[in-house]
């Protein structure tokens, strides 16, 4: 989950919230190894609410693993790191 600045990166945090639910779900398209993905923009704005989630389904941690390391994930990540004012982070397996 993320809170996004403001603004960041010449967009309002409305247009980089739009922007990065785009790349994000490209991601299934280029990364083989996502089973599935689902990205969540808030629709509820409190102190405590986030602006963005992701959920992202893998077949094993050596998949999230490879995912995480492909240049197309780091190319994304790489630009949330830039627009991002906090973030939350949940790697579980089930």
């Amino acid at each position: 989950m993320w809170k996004l600045k403001e603004s960041a990166e010449g967009r309002t945090k409305a247009q980089n919230v739009l922007y990065v639910k785009e790349i994000l779900d490209l991601l299934p398209y280029k990364i083989k190894e996502i089973k599935n993905l689902e990205v969540g923009i808030n629709m509820l704005k409190t102190p405590s609410s986030y602006d963005l989630i992701l959920i992202v389904d893998f077949a094993n941690m050596m998949d999230l693993q490879a995912y995480q390391a492909n240049p197309e994930h780091v190319k994304v990540a790489d630009y949330i790191f830039k627009v991002r004012e906090t973030r939350a982070v949940v790697d579980y397996e089930y």
